[in-house]
């Protein structure tokens, strides 16, 4: 599958020599305590970043720039509720994230999605259309934007961690299935825990472009920022960070070797959590993956297949 805005091999180009450097922060409240005032102190931190990532001659196009947060249950709560008269369960109950889809693709693709879903005996309890304002964005950013759709999943009669790792097959199911069918699938995060809103934006326009984060009701105890500088690492939305479990600064120098081990790897790989469906989780790093991406698609791994904790990882 061909990206939106990623080019194939030609001239001096060469997506196999690809690596990034990056500007990251984060701010967390020790105690769990969520707040607004927590993610306009991240807000602080992004634009001070902004020097570390890159942009286009005109200052409107970014490389990338996003924010991952605990998952602010209340204020969806209330959103959907508001929107579409649905009760949201008990936090850590639901999974959510926000998907990337080809807006003329886009009720295929949920169809799709669902199936797979319930295949794996989860529910999509509902979809929320993301609103954003793209009026500073440069005209090859507006040229590439997704349609950004944030799902809800819920599963029945599963304990937590039963219901995380079906979650994170379904992730990494949907993603092999429907990339191969569709044009654009891509899912930012999917989980019980944090959510990351992501684009090919700077730092400054992050802020502006989610409305969801400027809504006083939107709290967190946590934020992880990134600004992206893609040196020769070509510029996406889905390349854009935080990932699912990392925001990194990239110049991973032993990328190709790293990543056809993995691969090798596979052959050989058991496991008493997933044991048959194993198979689903491969290839384990994702195709037109920057350098982080991979290591995040390994690492994402390592913690929900191989039953180790990030420290340990």
């Amino acid at each position: 599958m061909e990206t939106f805005g990623f080019p194939s091999k030609q001239g001096l180009y060469d997506p196999n020599f690809e690596k990034e450097a990056c500007g990251v922060g984060f701010v967390v409240n020790l105690s769990g305590l969520t707040s607004h005032k927590l993610i306009r102190d991240a807000e602080t931190i992004s634009r001070r970043l902004e020097h570390r990532g890159a942009c286009a001659f005109e200052n409107k196009i970014g490389d990338g720039a996003g924010i991952m947060t605990s998952i602010p249950h209340e204020f969806y709560r209330f959103c959907l509720k508001k929107e579409q008269n649905v009760h949201l369960p008990p936090k850590g109950e639901y999974a959510t994230g926000i998907v990337f889809l080809n807006l003329y693709e886009e009720e295929d693709v949920k169809s799709h999605f669902q199936k797979i879903a319930e295949e794996h005996q989860l529910k999509v309890l509902c979809w929320r259309s993301i609103e954003v304002d793209n009026s500073s964005l440069g005209s090859l950013s507006i040229s590439t934007e997704p349609l950004m759709q944030q799902v809800f999943i819920t599963g029945s009669d599963l304990s937590v961690e039963l219901f995380r790792q079906k979650i994170y097959l379904l992730r990494k199911y949907s993603t092999h299935c429907l990339q191969e069918v569709f044009s654009r699938f891509y899912i930012c995060s999917l989980s019980t825990e944090i959510i990351v809103y992501k684009g090919q934006l700077t730092s400054s326009q992050l802020w502006s472009y989610f409305k969801d984060l400027q809504n006083p009701d939107y709290g967190s105890y946590l934020a992880i920022v990134h600004a992206r500088f893609s040196t020769n690492t070509f510029p996406t939305w889905e390349r854009a960070h935080p990932l699912r479990y990392l925001a990194h600064n990239g110049e991973i120098n032993t990328l190709h070797g790293n990543v056809n081990l993995m691969r090798a790897r596979e052959g050989v790989m058991k496991s008493s959590i997933y044991k048959d469906d194993l198979k689903k989780l491969f290839p384990v790093v994702e195709q037109n993956m920057s350098d982080s991406g991979s290591l995040d698609n390994v690492l994402e791994f390592l913690v929900m297949a191989g039953q180790r904790s990030l420290p340990e990882v």
